[in-house]
């Protein structure tokens, strides 16, 4: 079975970078999904249904961003966001949740926001960040190199070598300029499904250029583009 990855939107600008990472996961076979999360639902009922029209609304101009306006869109009523997705993931069965970086960070670089840091400590999804500006910057550019990081035991390694091959890339062993994604481990010691990362490879995400795949401990992703893809 392909991958499944929902991607956060809100429909704010940074929002955009992650709908960009989320097209880059479809064009390697992955099945792309959008989710909104509100955090309380209107008292009243003909307020209730416009306030879902322009969640629905809002999702629809994300899934032109991602080029398939057929992507599945969820409007989820949750006073947490990173708990809405999490449960979203779950009852979905997804591999993979997407955000943009957090908000006032500068062009080409990450920083880890309030909801991707809570599913980074515990979650039992994988995490994927964008970096600021990747809708325009990466736009149309190909990935020629996945990074790896982690141990022989991880699910790293797996997952970026499917990556790469889905890109015609290679899985390169150090991080450098050149690189286009990062696949990052959770640390051994990990509960198995569950996230947890070093002091080490959170200090490479946030000095990361590039948009960053952190998985749960023995996670192995699959991707491998289908026919549709490869022709695009």
């Amino acid at each position: 079975m392909s991958t499944k990855v929902i991607v956060s939107y809100d429909g704010t600008a940074n929002e955009d970078d992650a709908v960009a990472l989320g097209r880059l996961f479809a064009q390697a076979g992955a099945e792309v999904s959008l989710a909104y999360v509100r955090h309380t639902p209107e008292p009243d009922s003909a307020r209730e249904d416009l306030a879902q029209h322009e969640a629905q609304a809002m999702l629809a101009r994300g899934a032109q961003l991602l080029g398939d306006e057929n992507a599945s869109r969820h409007v989820v009523t949750d006073r947490s966001t990173p708990e809405g997705l999490a449960a979203l993931a779950e009852r979905e069965g997804a591999d993979v949740v997407v955000f943009c970086s957090d908000s006032h960070t500068a062009k080409g670089h990450i920083a880890v926001g309030n909801s991707a840091e809570r599913l980074l400590e515990g979650g039992r999804v994988a995490v994927a960040i964008a970096p600021v500006d990747l809708a325009e910057s990466g736009n149309g550019s190909p990935i020629r190199k996945v990074v790896a990081v982690g141990d022989a035991d991880g699910g790293a390694r797996e997952s970026a070598e499917a990556l790469a091959a889905a890109f015609g890339a290679e899985v390169a062993p150090v991080i450098n300029e050149d690189a286009g994604l990062l696949v990052i481990d959770s640390r051994p010691e990990a509960q198995e499904g569950r996230i947890a990362i070093s002091s080490s490879a959170g200090r490479l995400v946030e000095m990361a250029r590039c948009p960053v795949l952190v998985l749960p401990r023995g996670a192995k992703l699959r991707f491998g583009r289908t026919p549709a893809h490869a022709t695009a």
